[in-house]
């Protein structure tokens, strides 16, 4: 049996992640040997974020194991604490962003499907993202820039 800790996890951070968004990242589902689930936990320090606010076509849920974070759904920003657990719909209506606007780092835990294809809509920048399976598939586009015919290149 494989197995994960979250409290004594090692995190990775990625050094080209920009400011306010500079968070680790421990894929403790995957170290678990998880293959149907994405379960990732994330360290956030004071002032940063998970990703931007977008939804995707699946549900997500968000476990805070430590700290305090603020969410911003579709109807504002909310808080929550260790301990508290929330699900962000499919779709829309799902569209959320993480923060943490304390002043001691936060950890939080976040799971969905792992299944590709997956796609996310980002509505403050207008970009769609979609991840097809194949990392040299993989595109992120702005919907303004990507609108084409269903025929167009087609013989």
């Amino acid at each position: 049996m494989r197995r994960a800790n979250v409290f004594s996890a090692e995190f990775e951070y990625d050094p080209e992640d920009p400011g306010g968004y500079h968070c680790g990242l421990a894929r403790v589902g995957r170290a678990a040997g998880g293959e149907e689930l994405a379960v990732k936990l994330f360290e956030l320090p004071p002032g940063e974020s998970v990703c931007p606010y977008h939804y995707e076509y699946v549900e997500e849920w968000l476990l805070v194991l430590d700290g305090a974070v603020a969410v911003r759904v579709p109807d504002g920003e909310e808080a929550l604490e260790r301990g508290e657990i929330v699900c962000f719909p499919s779709g829309a209506r799902g569209a959320h962003k993480v923060v943490n606007r304390g002043r001691a780092p936060a950890r939080v835990l976040m799971f969905s499907s792992g299944r590709q294809p997956a796609v996310a809509v980002y509505p403050d920048s207008d970009k769609i993202g979609v991840w097809p399976g194949e990392p040299q598939d993989n595109v992120i586009l702005r919907r303004a820039d990507g609108h084409v015919d269903y025929w167009d290149g087609e013989r």
